[in-house]
Formats: structure tokens, sequence, C-alpha cells
């Protein structure tokens, strides 16, 4: 029933400031400004790629508001994913163990993962034009101490296919996890890890803030341009170039740090490398 990672939301102090930095690094338009009456925010929506990125600002009424100042900074809010069945997910959601809030042709669901409120936002299926020099999110990441049932918990709440899904783990990075691959014929899925090396980035991180969405991912056959642009404004970023390929040739992944793009972290990976690690390595193509 779900389709793609088409959006993220950020929750924000200022959602203009926000905006500005997703638009001088990645090229994402403004696509318009609303409320969501379910979440107490204005809303902000940037289009990125084929995909969207809706920045939130607490109006000061509701969980928005409670939501960032018991955080106490910007963060990933919620993963959003699209579906070509809205009522039906919505029904099977409901029927089961989430809070489901229906607003403004959305849902906005909340899943207690391991105590904690893991927010979604679920949205119809649309298609878009590519905008910016990102092409889509794929990817949304879940940090949580207990990997294989939080994964358990995402197949009996969102009817996924666990035949498809791919383990991954990472002695650099400090984690082992699984990708819930929504077909395992494209990218889109949540990576659900636990990290496994406390004196790790990852692993700091978890010690802090516990379970959470990490980061997201998106690809981009324009990151030469996007590296550019974070050196260019002194934006924090990594990047994973092969030793041997030269500057000039395009890095497989980079990172752009939280307060680059106003809280959270997004990597890019350049076309088809993600497929090294999704199960099809066949079609990770050479860099010209």
């Amino acid at each position: 029933m779900l389709k793609d990672i088409d959006r993220v939301q950020l929750l924000v102090p200022d959602a203009a400031d926000a905006a500005d930095k997703w638009k001088t690094l990645l090229g994402a338009e403004e696509a318009g400004n609303d409320a969501v009456a379910a979440l107490g925010a204005k809303r902000k929506t940037l289009r990125l790629g084929t995909s969207c990125v809706e920045l939130l600002e607490p109006d000061g009424t509701g969980v928005a508001e409670s939501t960032l100042k018991a955080r106490g900074r910007a963060h990933m809010f919620a993963a959003g994913i699209s579906t070509t069945d809205l009522p039906g997910l919505e029904k099977r959601l409901s029927a089961g163990d989430a809070e489901v809030q229906a607003e403004g042709g959305q849902l906005y669901v909340s899943l207690q993962v391991e105590g904690v409120t893991v927010r979604f936002v679920i949205s119809p299926d649309e298609d878009r034009e590519q905008v910016g020099d990102a092409s889509f999110l794929y990817e949304a990441t879940l940090l949580v101490k207990d990997e294989p049932g939080a994964v358990k918990l995402f197949v009996d709440t969102f009817g996924l296919d666990a035949a498809g899904f791919e383990h991954i783990s990472s002695d650099n990075f400090g984690y082992t996890g699984t990708l819930t691959l929504f077909d395992p014929q494209r990218l889109h899925r949540f990576e659900v890890i636990s990290p496994t090396d406390a004196d790790k980035t990852m692993g700091r991180y978890f010690a802090k803030e516990g379970v959470c969405y990490y980061m997201a991912f998106c690809e981009s056959a324009h990151m030469l341009d996007i590296e550019a642009r974070a050196k260019a404004h002194n934006a924090g970023h990594t990047l994973d170039r092969p030793d041997g390929r030269g500057a000039d040739k395009t890095a497989d992944q980079m990172w752009l740090h939280p307060p680059a793009l106003g809280g959270m972290m997004l990597g890019v990976s350049r076309p088809s490398m993600a497929w090294s690690w999704s199960g099809h390595p066949d079609r990770v193509e050479d860099v010209a």
C-alpha cells in the first residue's frame, strides 16, 4: 500500500530561514503556504526533485510547539509516504495501533515505537515534474534500540512484505539494520537501524536523542553542483569520493549536515549508487 518516500517534514522555529537553505543548496522551490491544524503548525511546502519538503513552524496551539520545546532544536519531524489507496490505508491504520488524523487530503499518523511517538504523513500518489538538483527522496532513517521489533511493527502496521527487505550493517558508521523496501525493484523504504558503537557519531546521537528520525536520503545527478554550493556557502558536508577519482568527478555520496538545511541531515547519492546496498549491486553504473 506504500509507494514512495515522497516528502519529509521538518519542524523548525523559522520556516522562512530554513527554506532559504534548501533553496540555496539544492535548488528547491517554494510551492505553497498553509497550516495544519492537527499539528498546530504553519506550513511552508517546497518542491525538491519529484518530492516535497514540508517546513512546519509552530503556531503556538499544539503538538508542533510542545515537540519543538521538548526536543530543544529543529529536527526531522515525520517521514512522508505516498500511496495509491489512501482510503484503504486509512482503514488499515485506524484498525491497528496507529493514531490517525485526516486533514486536507493527507493522513497524519502517530505510532508508538519503543514508547516514543514516531510520526508519518501520508499523501495520495501524484506525478510531479522534477525541481532543482535532486531527483527524488527515497529513504527515511529511524534509529531504534530493537531493530527486529521495530521492523515487525512496521510490517504489521503498513502491510509491508518482508520478503523484499534488505539487511544491512556498517562497521564504519557502527550500525545494523533493515531496509524495508516497499517494492524490491524500487529504492523507496524506511531504513530502520540500531547503532552498535556508542563511540561513533550515530551511537552518540542515539544516546542523546533516543528513538528518532536520523536523516533522509535523496538521489541526484547534480552532486558536483551541490558540492560546489556547499563549499561556497560554508555549509557543513561530508563527501564519499573514492580514492583515485578526481575532484572533477562526482562523489558516490555526500551528507549535508543538519545546520546546512535548518535542522536535519540529508544524504545524497549519485544515480544508481544506492543499489549497491539495496539488493541489486549489478545496477550500479560506473562514473564516466
